[in-house]
């Protein structure tokens, strides 16, 4: 067993578990933080897309142990006061989920794909971007549309703040 010990969220966590612990597992079990799915656990789908030091990963293709003395951030992270992220309610408002499966994935690697691109995004950018994230249920049009929009937001709010 390995003591693994990180910032999670903006919170110093630790927790034992096995060297084979998936980072996905080790948030979901040990931390209680089911957010982040499990989908294949081949990278394949992208519903267990996280942030790590800032960028976007998918956590089941990196051992818990791997990650120990990262800054992790899960969707239960990105929100604020009870407020939604922008990006957040930009796919509420578009409506840009169905069974809600793929959200937190979608919505991480979003949230990341906005913030690396700095504002300058196209339909086929996200579209591009997105391929490593499958979704089932919606066809990827409302998706596209609510990053757009999110990226509008949260440009404009950039701006606004400079």
């Amino acid at each position: 067993m390995a003591k693994v010990t990180l910032t999670v969220n903006g919170r110093t966590v630790s927790g034992e578990c096995e060297d084979r612990t998936l980072l996905v597992h080790f948030i979901r079990e040990k931390l209680g933080l089911t957010g982040t799915h499990v989908g294949c656990d081949t990278t394949q789908c992208g519903t267990c897309v996280v942030h790590m030091d800032g960028k976007s990963i998918k956590s089941c293709s990196i051992l818990a142990v791997q990650a120990a003395g990262s800054s992790i951030t899960t969707i239960e992270g990105i929100s604020s006061g009870g407020e939604l992220h922008p990006v957040q309610a930009a796919f509420k408002e578009h409506h840009g989920l169905q069974c809600g499966f793929c959200t937190p994935g979608m919505v991480m690697t979003a949230l990341d794909m906005i913030c690396r691109h700095n504002g300058a995004l196209d339909e086929a950018t996200v579209r591009h971007e997105l391929e490593g994230n499958i979704c089932r249920c919606t066809g990827y049009h409302n998706i596209v549309k609510a990053v757009l929009s999110a990226n509008e937001a949260m440009t404009a709010g950039r701006q606004a703040a400079e």
